[in-house]
């Protein structure tokens, strides 16, 4: 929507919103409607304008799918609380941000799973924009549902509510299902449906039944299982032309272009680094060329090198010297995942334009026992030569990240993050009186698709004694400490490795109001633990058990790309705090991609 559209009637509602900016989506880009389009899809975030804004699929995959022939896409995000409210007491539907269409009067719908947290708001979008929240309830004439991201791989949950789960990158799924939609659009509903499930990379819920008992979910399909993960090998071919710029704030407001996909670091409790393998690099030279035109065209002075553990981009010296002229220019360039182990003087001397802001760091336990225990690869050494390179380098701000309620932890190695806080404050104060040391510590979940998908949750008050242990320790007043609430890490474990049953939980809690579950101020654990309660989930026996080793999991009819016999071993290491190597360093850890096409499969440099 643009300002010069006075004649909008959301306008007054947007007027009497707290946050009017979220909804009146000034922006800059090619973002206007076709006037003729066989098939309208609108991209649906599950949070606020600025988070959804943000999230760097939306920006690539927005333009490349309204370049296709006969479909266009549109937006929409999910509308705060008080906009909530306002829209249903106008009884005006929830409609996207270039047009106001409402959502019920578009072809498809396409989610984005980012993460857990964000399912109530799926509902929320789906009711607001009209269209029956539960997929066994959609006519022929309402929208196809469709969901991606990284929690499409474990869909059950949301199986109820979802018509198609895209497993995989955007670029590689959507173009022929988008198609194929476009070809059977005015058929029977659950005709489509099937074609559907016939493509690479889809999950079709309601064409696989599941059945429960003690050795787990047991799925049965015509169509074949398990449905398999796809992905895009070339990322040069796939390269970002152009951006939405929005006129108000975002949280990440930048251009941002990935360096590459994937990981190959094997870090035990990363979900992220087991389900985008493989890794796929980016040419330096097209990355230099692109963040340069799309500095000229959006006109934003930052740019971010955006990967999984940017440290490893085998020319990330030679990049970041190629881009220092962008500070002459007043352009800050930023790397938002860095590696401890890789976090040389000679990197921290080509970030110095970086200094303005501050540096985060992610040893995420505080001993060496605990980081072997999840494969994290780094070791004391490496924590203080990163520190001494740092603070020698101009920072006065590092940012700590760990994790607490890790397989195994003990109350020593909760003392060893304190003890790394400290020392980090320590070689701080050797360089500037300035130094700063924030520490967050987050309650681990385990999820899908790792080797920890076998391990129980640390209980919530479990989670809560061993904050407050640690706080309870820091001296040094140059450290802020704070950990996370651990109600919501709970909700988080039950939603992460669920199964269908699940689902009516999911609803259940947002009929009680249950909306944004990942901002604090509005959750309520109160509220789901009612939900638990009037449909018979037990949220316990989801998060906080230790699994068997043979146990059939809620996703295992779906295939992310690496093996569960990989999993397994890699969940056994960890049990001996045995470590496993980077594969692109040595030799082929044999994770399942070796037979699907993996570059570095063999490859030993």
């Amino acid at each position: 929507m643009r300002f010069e559209e006075f004649d909008d009637p959301r306008w007054p509602l947007i007027a009497g919103a707290k946050w009017p900016s979220r909804y009146a989506a000034s922006e800059w880009g090619s973002t206007k409607p076709k006037e003729k389009a066989d098939l309208r899809l609108c991209f649906c975030f599950p949070d606020v304008y600025e988070v959804g804004m943000s999230y760097l699929g939306f920006q690539l995959l927005y333009p490349r799918t309204k370049a296709l022939d006969g479909i266009d896409a549109e937006r929409a995000y999910c509308p705060w609380i008080d906009m909530e409210a306002m829209l249903r007491a106008s009884r005006t539907p929830l409609g996207s941000v270039e047009s106001g269409r409402a959502l019920k009067d578009f072809d498809a719908l396409g989610f984005t799973l980012q993460h857990e947290m964000s399912f109530t708001n799926i509902l929320t979008m789906l009711d607001l924009g009209g269209v029956p929240q539960l997929a066994s309830d959609r006519t022929d004439g309402d929208p196809i549902v469709l969901a991606g991201g990284p929690a499409a791989l474990v869909p059950e949950p949301l199986a109820d509510f979802i018509d198609i789960f895209c497993l995989g990158d955007g670029e590689a799924v959507n173009p022929p299902l988008l198609e194929l939609l476009r070809q059977t659009k005015g058929k029977p509903r659950r005709e489509r449906l099937r074609a559907a499930a016939e493509l690479p990379g889809t999950y079709v819920p309601s064409v696989v039944s599941c059945e429960y008992d003690e050795a787990g979910v047991h799925f049965s399909s015509e169509f074949a299982l398990p449905r398999r993960r796809v992905i895009c090998t070339d990322m040069d071919a796939i390269a970002p032309e152009s951006m939405i710029v929005p006129a108000s704030g975002i949280i990440h407001d930048r251009v941002a272009v990935e360096l590459f996909r994937g990981c190959s670091r094997g870090c035990r409790f990363c979900q992220a680094g087991m389900i985008y393998r493989p890794v796929r690099e980016r040419t330096a030279e097209l990355v230099e060329d692109r963040i340069r035109a799309l500095i000229r065209q959006t006109g934003w002075e930052e740019c971010s090198l955006v990967s999984l553990a940017s440290c490893d981009y085998p020319k990330i010296g030679e990049l970041l010297t190629s881009l220092s002229t962008l500070h002459d220019e007043g352009i800050k360039v930023s790397l938002p995942s860095l590696r401890v182990d890789n976090f040389s003087v000679g990197l921290a001397a080509g970030l110095e334009v970086m200094k303005k802001g501050g540096l985060t760091l992610a040893p995420e336990a505080g001993s060496q026992h605990m980081r072997d225990v999840i494969n994290k690869g780094v070791t004391d050494a490496d924590l203080d030569a990163a520190l001494e390179a740092a603070f020698a380098h101009g920072w006065q701000k590092v940012k700590l990240y760990f994790m607490m309620g890790l397989p195994g932890e003990t109350d020593e190695d909760l003392s060893g993050i304190v003890e790394l806080a400290e020392r980090a404050a320590s070689i701080g104060r050797r360089h500037t009186k300035r130094a700063q040391i924030n520490v967050s510590v987050a309650g681990f979940v385990p999820k899908g698709h790792t080797p920890f998908q076998w391990v129980a949750q640390s209980t919530r008050e479990e989670l809560a004694r061993k904050g407050a242990f640690m706080k309870r320790q820091i001296r040094s007043r140059a450290i802020s400490f704070k950990y996370h609430e651990s109600a919501q890490s709970f909700i988080e474990g039950v939603l992460a490795r669920g199964d269908r049953r699940v689902g009516r939980a999911i609803l259940e809690a947002w009929r009680l109001g249950e909306r944004f579950d990942s901002w604090s101020e509005t959750f309520s654990l109160d509220r789901w633990m009612q939900a638990f309660a009037n449909t018979g989930v037990d949220p316990v026996w989801y998060a906080q058990r230790t699994r068997a080793e043979n146990e059939a999991f809620p996703w295992n009819h779906i295939d992310a790309g690496v093996s569960k016999a990989f999993l397994l071993r890699e969940y056994r290491r960890s049990q001996l705090a045995q470590t496993t190597p980077d594969c692109r360093g040595g030799s082929c850890n044999a994770c399942g991609w070796e037979k699907k096409g993996c570059a570095w499969s063999g490859v030993s440099r």
